[in-house]
């Protein structure tokens, strides 16, 4: 897998990597990248050093011109010290050729040579390493290489290109050579206005272009050095505050993944104030929840195996001792067991599968405005319509139009009412009272629904939304209700961000009260 990251699980659960390019190596790639751009200043050093010389070679042909026209000018017997002072002053050796070409006039031959050619065999190691670098340098940017400086054997105007041209086109002209020890040697030859055919040459050894070349490239060498080490080591801090947390929480999430620990600790970062703290929080809130869920889908696969039993083991007694009861009463007895049993496995299997589905078809359900009083209404008069045991009466305080309004899904919401007002009427004295009210309280909508019964102790009022907590009246057939009632209507009502709780009723000997709050509809 190029250019990504992998892992594999090793025997002893760790997380082996495996890639071509780490997120480290590719910050720290990023900034070598930058810092190859800055080398490319090295590009721009050649170009200064070759902006120096042609400055150089047209100072040495303005050099020329001033010192001919000075010759020119001076008697023949003052043109020796003239030659040898201006050759001091600006560090450059003059010669004089005559018009058969035959050296003149030498200003090195009439005092100490204004600059000396060192031999680079005898020079220290630092200008060796100098002189390799110049090589490395100009190897890298293909830079022109200069023809090498050698003095003729005879000195005559021929030895000298430059002067020939200069004698031909009657112009001042410039040449530019090597020294042995890679220093530019820079000439220029131009003829003597009003004289015969007279040619000076000007050399000069311009070592001040490589010093200061030199002092560039040592300087920004050690701008690029400073830079490099302040780029390695953002790397590494970039490294340490992004690849390893990266790291941490990968681990963890592939723990998570494995299964293996029950309780497997993402960290959450709580010093990190940055979106890598933001993603490890929401990971560690993540896992938490994963784990929640799967917690209760065992306590509720438990709960179901345990449910299941009894009815099944009703069931399979019936079915053992039908063939052994011979008494035409005590089968009818034991069929009427087995249809029973029947009917509370199918009870209990619809009432299983629709707790089990409600929290996912909640998040996918779409909510639309609800009047909670005409949903009410219509519930209380198709249970009328149905009949109410025991001569129990139904009371609904209709709120005006538009005071219970929501959003919700309507039929999720009716099988919550259906539901608290079969529990109201199963636990109602005969001819006792129910009362349902739905009105509005602030920002939320309030169903309330109370019944005359016995009431629920304040030690089971939370115990009674569990799933199959079931506390019924005396005298009920067992196995009429599966216990999950009140469980799927508390899913239902935290589905629409709403809660339910139940209290006694207000100023009543008996009796409970199921209290619901829904966020209204916002007009």
């Amino acid at each position: 897998m190029a250019w990504a990251t992998v892992f594999r699980r090793s025997d002893e659960g760790e997380l082996d990597w495996s890639a071509r390019l780490t997120l480290t190596a590719r910050i720290l790639a990023v900034n070598i990248f930058a810092l190859a751009l800055l080398a490319g200043g090295f590009f721009y050093l050649d170009s200064y050093r070759a902006r120096l010389v042609d400055e150089r070679r047209e100072q040495a042909a303005t050099e020329a011109r001033m010192a001919a026209d000075a010759l020119a000018a001076a008697a023949p017997d003052k043109r020796p010290a003239l030659a040898f002072r201006l050759g001091q002053t600006n560090g450059t050796r003059l010669r004089l050729y005559g018009a058969d070409g035959r050296l003149r006039l030498d200003s090195f031959r009439l005092g100490p040579p204004a600059y000396v050619l060192r031999d680079p065999r005898t020079e220290a190691w630092q200008r060796k390493v100098a002189r390799f670098l110049d090589r490395v340098i100009d190897r890298v940017v293909d830079a022109e290489k200069p023809t090498l400086f050698e003095e003729p054997a005879r000195d005559r105007l021929a030895a000298w290109p430059e002067a020939m041209l200069a004698r031909r086109s009657g112009s001042v002209q410039t040449a530019l050579r090597r020294a042995p020890d890679r220093t530019p040697m820079v000439s220029a030859a131009t003829p003597l206005a009003g004289t015969r055919g007279e040619m000076l040459l000007l050399t000069g050894n311009a070592r001040d272009v490589v010093r200061t070349v030199r002092a560039e490239r040592f300087w920004f060498g050690i701008i690029l050095l400073v830079v490099g080490l302040v780029s390695v080591l953002l790397s590494t801090y970039l490294a340490r505050t992004i690849a390893r947390p990266l790291r941490r929480l990968a681990l963890a999430a592939h723990r998570v993944r494995l299964g293996r620990a029950r309780e497997v600790q993402v960290p959450r970062l709580p010093s990190r104030r940055d979106e890598i703290g933001t993603l490890a929080r929401a990971l560690s809130d993540m896992s938490q929840a994963l784990r929640q869920r799967i917690d209760a889908t065992e306590a509720f696969a438990a709960d179901v195996a345990h449910e299941l039993k009894n009815p099944l083991a009703s069931l399979r007694s019936a079915v053992d001792s039908l063939d052994l009861v011979k008494d035409p009463e005590l089968q009818k007895q034991l069929v009427a067991v087995i249809r029973d049993d029947v009917h509370r496995l199918d009870r209990l299997i619809t009432d299983i599968s629709e707790a089990s589905r409600l929290d996912a078809e909640l998040s996918r359900a779409r909510f639309e405005t609800i009047d909670l009083g005409a949903v009410i209404e219509g519930l209380i008069a198709a249970r009328e319509a149905r009949g109410v045991p025991n001569g129990v009466r139904l009371a609904f305080a209709r709120p005006h139009k538009g005071v219970a309004v929501l959003f919700g899904d309507g039929s999720r919401l009716a099988r919550v009412i259906e539901n608290l007002v079969d529990n109201a009427i199963s636990f109602s004295p005969p001819g006792g009272l129910v009362q349902i009210a739905a009105t509005r309280d602030g920002d939320d909508v309030v169903l309330r629904v109370d019944d005359e019964g016995p009431g629920v102790p304040p030690e089971a009022r939370q115990a009674i939304f569990n799933r199959f907590h079931s506390i019924r009246p005396d005298g009920e057939a067992f196995g009429r209700h599966s216990g999950l009632g009140l469980a799927i209507a508390k899913a239902i009502v935290e589905g629409h961000n709403g809660t339910i709780h139940v209290t006694d009723r207000d100023n009543a000997p008996s009796g409970a009260r199921f209290l619901i709050r829904l966020p209204a509809a916002q007009k």
